[in-house]
């Protein structure tokens, strides 16, 4: 099968938010101190959507490292509300993404290399690959939907996506 090569780009708010948001303590989202001066709250950070009839619910996925270069084969979608992954583990990831929509092609796929300390809100609807650990078994922190209707649609690419080992 003939593949398309995908270049990582570092993960920005202003890059990502057509998929969704970053979370991130930075100087560039809304933050405040609490606690008598203890502690910095870096507030309302993701739109977190459960959906018509839906519940959030909180996990822990433990995502295996993967090898690259890798071959990106198939997407996911969730249509009836945001999945919002934070890493626990402190290693840098990636995240492959495309528009909510249609089924994306290798050409609409935009990867991004995530630090270990920013986590991800995708839209619902939004494309997304699983988990891509780099370094080694990374914990995340998971902010999901559950319900009673199905909430996860997967397409499998006809042209892949490869992505290269890093530099």
């Amino acid at each position: 099968m003939t593949t398309l090569s995908l270049t990582p780009e570092p993960l920005t708010r202003a890059a990502f938010a057509p998929f969704g948001e970053v979370i991130e303590a930075s100087d560039a989202v809304r933050h405040f101190t609490i606690n008598a001066g203890n502690t910095e709250r870096y507030h309302d950070l993701a739109n977190i959507e459960p959906g018509p009839d839906g519940k959030v619910i909180v996990s822990i996925f433990r995502g295996q490292p993967r090898a690259l270069p890798f071959e990106v084969e198939m997407m996911e979608r969730h249509p009836l509300g945001s999945q919002a992954f934070m890493p626990l583990s402190g290693r840098p990831y990636l995240v492959v993404v495309a528009p909510a929509g249609m089924a994306p092609a290798a050409r609409d796929l935009r990867v991004f290399l995530a630090r270990g300390d920013q986590g991800v809100n995708y839209a619902a609807g939004v494309w997304h690959h699983p988990l891509l650990a780099l370094d080694g078994v990374c914990d995340f922190l998971v902010l999901d939907r559950s319900g009673s209707a199905p909430n996860c649609d997967e397409v499998q690419l006809e042209l892949h996506g490869l992505i290269p080992a890093l530099s």
